[in-house]
């Protein structure tokens, strides 16, 4: 079995996170493994408390990961202080990681901040330079490019910029557009739009983690970066088409779908 290490924060709900990295990995047939960066208090409506590991922990668990059982990939989600970030740079550097993943997040779903301008500084310098791919969203890669993003021709610049700036791939997630969801991959210098109709369901918390965790599952496997993509990108529909109505008073098991998934 292809292995996977997750370097994020854990979502007390369940459905972002490490939790959804567990998920979907094990989902995707892969052993799931994690380095958490730091606990939070958050569930659907919004992140409440944020309490981070402190970089020595933070080294302890990855160094436990990687001197035992090295992963085949890596995804990083959540990291919010530059010292974290400059941890898992030196671990990666030092590890020599590999199909190394990273969601830069920084707005959660609900509209909580949950980076500082310190840290995304940091990533930018340390940390994206190290990547394999980056998977920013438009309000995400509007930070990384420092352009403003209103149409397709916009997320061609800012994804050729955000690549050739630090020497990675770049998946620019279409998202947060009205009327698709359209994705767009830049990787040695060459475009590949990824598209897609927009799933009309508010139960997205989380989907950024999936998406990220489940290209880095299937890069495990050894599957090429763009078939890699195009296999999360129906994975995570299906999971958006398919989700639960939680936290409205309504009973789950009501509104529970099987979900069938020929996965690779």
């Amino acid at each position: 079995m292809k292995t996977a290490l997750s370097i994020a924060g854990s979502d007390s709900f369940g459905g972002a996170g490490i939790q959804a990295d567990i998920k979907t990995m094990t989902a995707h047939g892969v052993y799931a493994m994690t380095a958490i960066t730091a606990l939070t208090a958050q569930n659907t409506t919004g992140v409440y408390a944020i309490s981070e590991v402190t970089p020595k922990f933070l080294r302890q668990q990855i160094d436990a990961v990687f001197t035992d059982i090295v992963p085949d990939a890596v995804k990083i989600g959540m990291v919010a202080s530059s010292a974290l970030i400059r941890t898992i740079a030196d671990c990666l550097k030092q590890y020599r990681a590999r199909n190394i993943v990273i969601d830069p997040v920084m707005v959660a779903t609900s509209g909580s901040r949950l980076i500082d301008e310190t840290a995304i500084e940091t990533l930018k310098l340390a940390l994206l330079p190290l990547t394999t791919l980056a998977t920013p969203n438009i309000p995400e890669a509007e930070v990384l490019s420092g352009c403003a993003i209103k149409s397709e021709d916009d997320m061609l610049n800012a994804a050729r910029m955000i690549g050739e700036t630090y020497g990675c791939a770049v998946l620019l997630k279409g998202g947060h557009r009205q009327d698709d969801a359209n994705d767009l991959l830049y990787a040695n210098g060459a475009f590949q739009w990824y598209r897609s109709i927009r799933v009309q369901n508010s139960n997205t918390h989380g989907t950024g983690c999936t998406l990220s965790s489940a290209i880095a599952a299937s890069l495990a496997k050894g599957y090429p970066l763009p078939e890699a993509i195009r296999h999360a990108k129906v994975y995570t529909i299906a999971a958006i088409a398919n989700s639960l109505d939680l936290g409205k008073g309504s009973d789950p098991l009501n509104h529970m779908h099987s979900l069938t998934m020929r996965l690779p």
